[in-house]
């Protein structure tokens, strides 16, 4: 389980979080730049898969389909927002 309020620090977006979804391969940074969070856009590169997570900011994305410490990730800067 995991914090539903995460923020990235070094964007400074809210982290999105896509319940059984994974990213495609394709996906790069400027494709998260040009379009989040608009999930109408962000659909073109979302596979579904059960089980599966898929986050992502404007400058990082994950896909997590296994338990994963998320804070072993050195590149992510990704806090809880507060609740």
């Amino acid at each position: 389980r995991t914090c539903d309020q995460l923020r990235c620090t070094a964007c400074d977006f809210r982290v999105s979080l896509f319940n059984d979804y994974i990213w495609d391969q394709t996906c790069d940074y400027l494709f998260f730049r040009n379009n989040m969070p608009e999930l109408s856009k962000l659909r073109a590169k979302m596979i579904k898969k059960k089980g599966a997570r898929a986050y992502a900011c404007q400058c990082s994305w994950r896909s997590i389909d296994e338990l994963i410490d998320l804070q072993t990730e050195q590149k992510l800067r990704w806090v809880c927002g507060k609740h």
